[in-house]
């Protein structure tokens, strides 16, 4: 039972740290992309290789 004393805390602050991470990800705009996916299933081209 102890070792709950100490799982607990560790638990709790790396589930905090996931929830900074995600939260810094929203706000810098990574997942952002109003030229992606929309247009690109429309699209008869293939984009299997990077453009240079």
């Amino acid at each position: 039972m102890n070792v709950l004393a100490y799982l607990i805390p560790i638990s709790l602050i790396l589930g905090g740290l996931g929830l900074v991470g995600f939260l810094y990800t929203l706000k810098s705009r990574q997942y952002d992309d109003p030229d992606g996916d929309s247009r690109r299933i429309l699209s008869d081209t293939w984009d299997d290789a990077p453009k240079p």
